[in-house]
């Protein structure tokens, strides 16, 4: 008992009680003799009781005292070894020094003292030493274990019937998804009505066997759409499957001119069932803008991306096109001046696109401005060749100068990509929110979203190829410079590889068109000329390629040495004429210290799933990524083992 309890009680005031007794005993003695005897015995009596009353107390508290000691002793040794929570003692060496009955029940073992702890807890061993709950799985059951190093002690709680209860809700959570037939006119157009018919029907019912099998809600929508409802647990199987219902449809028409493809959206993670459709219609839109054939899913944060193997499906009318022109004219009218820019490190594609804008912007009768950061050797030819004409250089200006003319009535036109982090300046985007998208690569998840118009189709050959039919629908008596025409024309033969990959009847036409305004091919040749120091800086890198997976040319360039994005991207070209090659991949060292990774492929391999992994992005054919903070070996590894990953999950090719 504390020591201020017996003061309160017997303390002080007791003896002062007693002086006071002998005070007034005395008192009374002086006035009559016998009154203060009787009154000193009486005192005396009750000082002799007062002191046994405080030996028998004192001797009862400590007997009590030592009493309950010894309950809480015995209580504590039985919490000890029957608390439902195990605790586990270890020294420095990691070996268990000491534990309760619990972990002894729950390991199945009679004492465990002595034994290496990562013997018994392997997921323990790459831990760092800092306190943290991590959750086990021992037999059949589950525990949570609260580690603390600095004491070096263990606490085993076990949550299996919370955790099931929280794998059941998140099983049970919802998803919901739609599917879209996205080439249904493309592969329909020229049959009859009862082919068109049966086509669908088999489509149909193999959609509907699907989702039977994988026990999904499936509710038509329209003639090409299907609404799709399920839970966490049968999204888990189909991306487990890797949506093979993409590969069933595919091969179910394959006797067609053009296959049926399937694109679809599907979304989990929100609390709100609006949320959930609106990005379900995000992720089929960007499954259509990757090029179709592929599923999109989205769960909370995480974006996944299935199939995409086949090339994307030339749309056979102009329609859209044509309303994309009309729209983007209006914007510009409505509009103070126009800046065009394209990404960094501009190519041919960029700059023709860029010339093709401009002149878009001229004919509306607005100031219109290229924004260039410098100019690099891709483009190194064709930028002395416009220095030379006065009309059209000099409405080429720097990121600076773009800054301080762009108010909020400006319109941005991104050309030939949808990164915002890839413009030529990202912060022209903040000082407008008037922004148009025209690029033809394949869509990621890294998107401007806030763009008032879009125009992405990744089945063109180039961003040339599509301003070019944009052009065509601005205004009928359009004419056009040789320069203004050959540019365009150049983006468009550099990006199919003088028209041998990626080419369609539309690719044809617009560079019909071009040709028809003057465009002049002779130029061109003389605008893509290389000379002979790089053919042989290209031969010394090829000298280092290797054949993986058969049919994969892998070339990795000599440490220590620098070489343009542009000639990495030639070497990879070069590779792809070789030979029993299906793809290429080409590592090299940029002028800028970044690694640059380079990807061609013949179309039986998609590159951009590859680069996609590594932070890049491009398209079915044709892709890259730079990296940084890494050495050619590091890169050459984390190549490797993205495609051996890609092998062992579906297969490098077709």
């Amino acid at each position: 008992m504390p020591k201020f309890l017996l003061k309160r009680w017997h303390g002080q005031h007791i003896v002062w009680i007693f002086v006071l007794l002998i005070i007034m005993s005395a008192t009374i003695y002086m006035f009559k003799w016998w009154l203060g005897v009787t009154a000193f015995l009486i005192c005396g009596i009750l000082a002799y009781f007062t002191l046994q009353a405080e030996t028998a107390f004192r001797k009862e508290l400590n007997t009590y005292v030592a009493t309950i000691t010894h309950r809480v002793k015995k209580a504590g040794n039985e919490v000890m070894s029957g608390l439902p929570i195990g605790i586990i003692l270890y020294n420095e060496e990691k070996r268990i020094e000491w534990h309760n009955p619990f972990v002894a029940k729950m390991l199945g073992q009679d004492s465990v003292i002595g034994e290496s702890l990562y013997d018994y807890f392997p997921d323990l061993k790459n831990r760092k030493d800092k306190s943290e709950k991590v959750d086990l799985t021992i037999g059949k059951f589950i525990y949570q274990v609260w580690i603390r190093p600095e004491e070096r002690l263990l606490y085993f709680r076990e949550i299996t019937e919370h955790a099931n209860l929280a794998r059941k809700y998140e099983d049970e959570k919802t998803a919901i998804g739609i599917v879209m037939m996205d080439n249904l006119e493309e592969s329909t157009q020229g049959l009859d009505d009862q082919t068109r018919s049966i086509m669908l029907a088999k489509v149909t019912g193999e959609i509907t066997e699907w989702a039977q099998k994988h026990q999904l809600y499936l509710r038509r929508t329209s003639s090409d759409r299907f609404l799709i409802l399920m839970d966490q647990k049968a999204l888990r199987q189909l991306e487990q499957t890797r949506f093979e219902i993409l590969d069933d449809v595919r091969d179910l028409t394959i006797e067609n001119k053009l296959p049926m493809t399937l694109s679809i959206g599907i979304a989990s993670g929100a609390e709100q069932l609006t949320e959930l459709g609106q990005m379900a219609q995000m992720g089929l839109d960007m499954s259509l803008g990757r090029g179709g054939d592929q599923v999109t899913v989205k769960v909370g944060q995480r974006l996944s991306f299935y199939g995409g193997r086949t090339n994307a499906v030339e749309k056979r009318t102009r329609v859209r096109a044509r309303v994309i022109s009309h729209a983007l004219r209006d914007l510009m009218k409505d509009s103070d001046k126009v800046i065009i820019m394209g990404h960094r490190f501009p190519d041919m594609d960029c700059i023709g696109a860029s010339i093709g804008i401009l002149k878009a912007v001229q004919v509306v009768g607005k100031e219109g401005y290229i924004v260039l950061e410098g100019v690099n050797p891709s483009i190194h030819k064709v930028m002395e060749t416009i220095a030379g004409d006065e009309r059209l250089h000099r409405w080429f200006i720097t990121p600076e100068q773009a800054m301080q003319i762009t108010t909020q009535r400006t319109l941005a036109v991104v050309l030939d990509t949808h990164k915002a982090s890839m413009v030529a300046e990202p912060k022209l985007l903040q000082q407008t929110h008037r922004v148009v998208v025209v690029d033809h690569h394949r869509r990621s998840e890294e998107f401007i979203h806030d763009a008032t118009l879009v125009y992405m189709e990744p089945y063109a050959s180039s961003t040339c190829e599509l301003v070019t039919e944009l052009l065509q629908y601005i205004n009928e008596k359009l004419t056009m410079e040789v320069l203004e025409a050959t540019t365009l024309l150049a983006g468009i033969v550099v990006d199919t590889k003088s028209f041998s990959l990626r080419t369609g009847a539309r690719t044809f036409e617009a560079a019909s068109y071009l040709r028809r305004n003057g465009a002049d091919s002779a130029l061109i040749q003389r605008l893509l000329k290389e000379d002979l120091d790089s053919y042989i800086e290209r031969a010394e890198v090829i000298k280092h390629t290797e054949t993986i997976y058969e049919h994969i040319a892998l070339a990795v360039a000599e440490p220590n040495r620098k070489y343009s994005q542009l000639m990495i991207a030639q070497v990879a070209d070069t590779l792809l004429n070789m030979t029993n090659i299906m793809a290429s991949f080409v590592i090299a060292e940029r002028p800028d210290g970044l690694i640059g990774i380079s990807a061609r492929s013949l179309g039986q391999m998609n590159v951009q799933l590859v680069m996609e992994r590594l932070g890049g992005g491009g398209h079915l054919t044709n892709a890259a990524t730079q990296l940084d903070g890494t050495t050619l070996e590091e890169a050459t590894s984390r190549l490797k083992k993205v495609l051996n990953e890609m092998q062992e999950e579906e297969g490098l090719f077709e």
